[in-house]
C-alpha cells in the first residue's frame, strides 16, 4: 500500500492542484483521499487500488466544489470577493534537459495546465484518466461514475478543445 500510495501522491496533487487552484486545499484532498483508501481497501489486492483511489480522489474534489458553492453564495450575500490570488502550477521535472529545453518545457508544461483548467470539471477528468493516468475507457467510465459512451464525449471534447488552445504550442514544437 505505502509504495502504490508513493506512486500516486504527486499526480493526485497536481490533478487536486488543478481543480481547486489552492494548494493547501490539494493538500488536504489528497490527505483524506489516501487516508480514506488506507482505511477502507487496505485489503485489495495492488491491481484494484488505481481505480479505487482515484474514485475517491473524484469524489472528494466534487465534494470540494459542491461546498465551495455554497461557501461562495454567502461569500456574494455578504459583500465579499473571492481571491486572486492563484497557486503558480507546475509539473515535477523527472529529467535533467538543457536550460534552454528545461526553459521551454516548464513554459509549454504551464500552458497545458492552464488549458486544462479553463476545460468544464467533467472533461478535466477525462483528460486526466485517460491521457495522464493511462485509464481505459471502462475504468474511466467507473471513476467518473458515468457511462462509457459520456467519457468517450467527454475527452473528445477536451482533446479538441486542447488542440484548438494549445494549436500554435504544438506547431512550433514540430
Amino acid at each position: 500500500m505505502e509504495s502504490f500510495l508513493k506512486t500516486v501522491e504527486r499526480r493526485a496533487f497536481v490533478i487536486a492542484r488543478i481543480n481547486t487552484k489552492d494548494e493547501e486545499e490539494a493538500l488536504d484532498i489528497v490527505q483524506d483521499t489516501m487516508f480514506t483508501l488506507v482505511q477502507k481497501y487496505s485489503d485489495r489486492p495492488v491491481d484494484e487500488l488505481a481505480p479505487l483511489f482515484h474514485t475517491i480522489l473524484y469524489s472528494k474534489i466534487n465534494d470540494w466544489h459542491r461546498k465551495q458553492k455554497v461557501r461562495n453564495r454567502w461569500r456574494v450575500f455578504f459583500g465579499f470577493g473571492e481571491s486572486d490570488v492563484q497557486a503558480e502550477d507546475t509539473v515535477p521535472q523527472e529529467q535533467f534537459l538543457e536550460p534552454d529545453n528545461y526553459l521551454q518545457e516548464i513554459e509549454i508544461n504551464k500552458s497545458v495546465l492552464e488549458a486544462i483548467k479553463d476545460l468544464p470539471t467533467r472533461q478535466q477528468q477525462a483528460v486526466i484518466l485517460r491521457a495522464w493516468e493511462g485509464f481505459s475507457v471502462a475504468e474511466t467510465a467507473e471513476i467518473m461514475k458515468c457511462s462509457q459512451g459520456s467519457v468517450k464525449t467527454h475527452y473528445s471534447r477536451a482533446v479538441h478543445s486542447l488542440r484548438d488552445k494549445l494549436g500554435e504550442l504544438i506547431n512550433e514544437r514540430q
